[in-house]
């Protein structure tokens, strides 16, 4: 009589794959429609957090699967390992942002100069959902911003404004920084009056050329900053997980030097998670490789 083996079968291995895979589905479908759809980033941190929970549930089942096939040999361990593996997408993209939260200082606008952060030209306006913030960033804010970024500084190159300003262009497109508000750009581009005009509409020379007045002072103060500071405020999303990012970048001549400083402010929630702070430095090393050369102290 031949004697048949029946192998156990570990249901604990197979539904740990089943909500391991349908927790991988959930947060890469949200992610996409976060990163090139609608999906707002209150709604995906939502989503993001129910996969990362139907994920924690997959893998005590999967681990019970893989104890089974260790103690009796039970059917399962290959869906065992398979949930774990779906399981930790999820698991992992929330467990760094726990950490980064958990241990960075609890802000959402960095600047590069906290004694007078350039202005927005317009006051960026999003509906946080369910995650409510302060409406104004406080002294002990950038306190706290000085504390855990000490290297977070403007520059100052020796050049004059329209140089520096062909610069912070050409570091803008590579750092994938969309501009969308401009303001002080009269000060880089030239007066109209100042431009030749064409061949066949130039007056006669006279024998005797006039002599130049001064131009006038303006009447009516600047809107935003300083009179002598050029505003460029744009928009800017993370590669992979497409949060957004709000910045205004502020140039300002003085005598033979003109300083650079960027603000970046997380568009949604009270936390960057040193996201803004990474988007600061990444633009001011690409602004110093294009101006290679003429920075100041």
């Amino acid at each position: 009589m031949t004697v048949r083996f029946v192998r156990p079968v570990s249901y604990s291995a197979y539904a740990g794959r089943r909500f391991g895979f349908s927790a991988l589905v959930l947060f890469v479908i949200a992610a996409l429609a976060h990163r090139f759809g609608p999906l707002t980033s209150p709604d995906f941190l939502a989503l993001a957090f129910l996969s990362a929970a139907i994920a924690a549930v997959s893998v005590p089942l999967s681990v019970i699967g893989l104890v089974r096939l260790w103690q009796v040999g039970a059917e399962g361990g290959v869906a065992a390992a398979k949930g774990l593996f779906y399981a930790a997408v999820p698991l992992a993209v929330v467990a760094a942002g726990a950490f980064y939260y958990y241990t960075l200082p609890r802000l959402y606008d960095v600047s590069t100069d906290i004694a007078d952060p350039p202005p927005w030209v317009a006051e960026p306006q999003a509906n946080q959902q369910w995650l409510p913030r302060t409406g104004m960033i406080t002294p002990a804010d950038r306190r706290a911003q000085f504390a855990a970024y000490p290297g977070l500084t403007g520059r100052r190159y020796q050049g004059a404004l329209d140089r520096v300003y062909e610069g912070v262009q050409k570091a803008v497109l590579s750092a994938r920084i969309a501009i969308t508000r401009k303001e002080g750009i009269e000060l880089i581009a030239p007066d109209i009056a100042e431009r030749p005009a064409p061949q066949d509409e130039q007056a006669p020379v006279p024998d005797v050329a006039p002599v130049p007045l001064s131009r006038p002072e303006p009447l009516l103060s600047p809107l935003f900053g300083n009179a002598g500071d050029v505003l460029l405020q744009g928009e800017t999303r993370t590669l992979v997980l497409g949060l957004r990012f709000d910045l205004v970048i502020r140039l300002r001549e003085d005598a033979e030097t003109t300083s650079v400083d960027i603000r970046v402010a997380s568009r949604y929630g009270p936390h960057d998670l040193g996201i803004g702070q990474a988007i600061a430095e990444d633009f001011l090393d690409r602004l110093d490789t294009e101006l290679l050369g003429i920075a100041g102290n």
